[in-house]
């Protein structure tokens, strides 16, 4: 059972957005593509689904601003924009993705006091979505992750998917994917390789499928 994870393709992330990613819009014909040509059994879209309140803006501390350190429930934390609130436009996946093919959207980042780059538990890696039992109750073999960014929500999607689900094989998909800083993607796909996810581009996996 293999399965296509789209981490957080939202206008939000995107050009335009609240938290723009550069790029961040070329990884939608990519992954359109994959959906249509990759040989999936199963498509999940993970969506940021903030709260207005969301303890990780910087509007939330006085005196804070955007990108830099701060601390949230006792712990560090990056100050981001507003971004992706629940029922804004910012919060909608990108028009042009081919949501159709889609069997599931996990959403995640709902607790206003934690924040929750991946889409299987908050970074506290207290609380989990629910999404690790989703895949596993379907017999998922491999996974293969892409989306925005692969600096943060991608990174983390994918090194909790490698811990929670033994056995399953974890794939990158580096082309349908942008992130944040190029010092942080070198730094997350080293991280991944480390953890033995293979790096792989969408033609590598639609050739061989």
């Amino acid at each position: 059972m293999k399965c296509l994870l789209l981490i957080d393709i939202q206008v939000g992330f995107c050009p335009g957005g609240n938290l723009a990613v550069t790029e961040g819009d070329a990884v939608v014909p990519v992954a359109n593509r994959l959906m249509a040509e990759g040989g999936y059994d199963l498509v999940v879209a993970s969506q940021d689904w903030h709260p207005a309140d969301h303890g990780s803006f910087a509007s939330q501390h006085p005196g804070a601003a955007p990108f830099t350190m701060g601390e949230l429930n006792g712990k560090p934390q990056m100050m981001w924009p507003d971004h992706c609130v629940q029922g804004t436009h910012d919060a909608d996946f990108h028009p042009d993705l081919a949501m159709g093919a889609v069997d599931h959207v996990q959403r995640k980042g709902m607790n206003r006091l934690v924040d929750s780059y991946s889409a299987f538990r908050d970074n506290d890696r207290d609380a989990v979505t629910g999404l690790a039992d989703w895949l596993r109750a379907r017999g998922v073999s491999i996974l293969d992750i892409c989306g925005l960014a692969t600096d943060y929500c991608v990174r983390f999607s994918a090194l909790d998917a490698r811990e929670m689900l033994p056995g399953v094989t974890v794939r990158f998909v580096a082309d349908a994917s942008r992130g944040i800083t190029p010092e942080g993607v070198a730094d997350a796909e080293a991280e991944m390789r480390a953890a033995g996810i293979a790096v792989v581009q969408a033609a590598d996996l639609i050739a061989a499928d």
